[in-house]
């Protein structure tokens, strides 16, 4: 009896690491994505998930313009096809544009064939409206299994995480942002924040606007560089 109780709780832990690793954005069981780079790097990556979202895109735009900051934005392909013009605004600023699939699923309970749809369709979108753009991917809620990340590379995405988390997808007040990005910063991170919300176009991300201006401010006082993504990953290759 013990040795069965024993085997149940080791196959429950498994699940659980293994469910835990499919979601968590550092996590490598499945796979190897791009996380951040060795901490105490000077530089650090600004990315959007969610948009294009009209107006909090364009605002997001106009604050890393005065600073003078490239970002990347993940985008959701049917918003793409409602508002391409805010894409194109954002490629024409000098960001960067990555997958984020084309209605925003949960990849990991998905068939191949829908994964694969997903991935194909939300890079349709993106051809439509910019024409060619960045081979980056990133899995709505960081969901992912071996499966999702070898479609991604058998459609020649790479696979993009991240290590530091605003926690904003709710609209919490600008510092409370601001606080939550600052105590994970150890430099070389990669930083998650939304423009966008995957329900619907038009959430409201005018806290993530704030956040982002004061963020940029106090990093750049402290000597960090803002660098896209693909700037990151050919720091990390050098």
């Amino acid at each position: 009896m013990l040795g069965l109780a024993l085997t149940g709780v080791a196959s429950l832990a498994a699940a659980v690491t293994a469910g835990y690793q499919s979601m968590a954005p550092t996590g490598q069981w499945y796979g190897r994505t791009f996380t951040s780079l060795a901490r105490g790097t000077k530089q650090l990556a600004l990315t959007y998930d969610d948009g294009p979202n009209d107006p909090h895109t364009l605002r997001l735009l106009e604050v890393l313009a005065r600073h003078q900051v490239q970002a990347t934005f993940f985008q959701i392909g049917r918003y793409v096809q409602q508002r391409p013009e805010i894409t194109r605004e954002i490629v024409k600023a000098g960001h960067v544009v990555g997958n984020h699939t084309f209605t925003h699923p949960l990849l990991t309970f998905k068939s191949a064939d829908e994964i694969r749809q997903q991935l194909s369709s939300c890079r349709s979108a993106l051809q439509g409206a910019i024409g060619d753009h960045a081979n980056l991917f990133r899995p709505p809620f960081g969901g992912r299994r071996p499966t999702v990340l070898r479609i991604a590379r058998e459609l020649g995405l790479e696979p993009i995480m991240w290590n530091v988390t605003g926690y904003d997808w709710n609209a919490p007040p600008s510092a409370a942002i601001e606080q939550k990005v600052t105590m994970q910063i150890r430099g070389g991170d990669v930083i998650l924040l939304h423009d966008g919300g995957h329900k619907q176009m038009g959430a409201d991300r005018s806290q993530t606007v704030l956040a982002t201006d004061r963020l940029i401010t106090r990093y750049k006082a402290e000597g960090y560089e803002f660098v896209t993504i693909p700037q990151m990953m050919q720091k990390g290759e050098s």
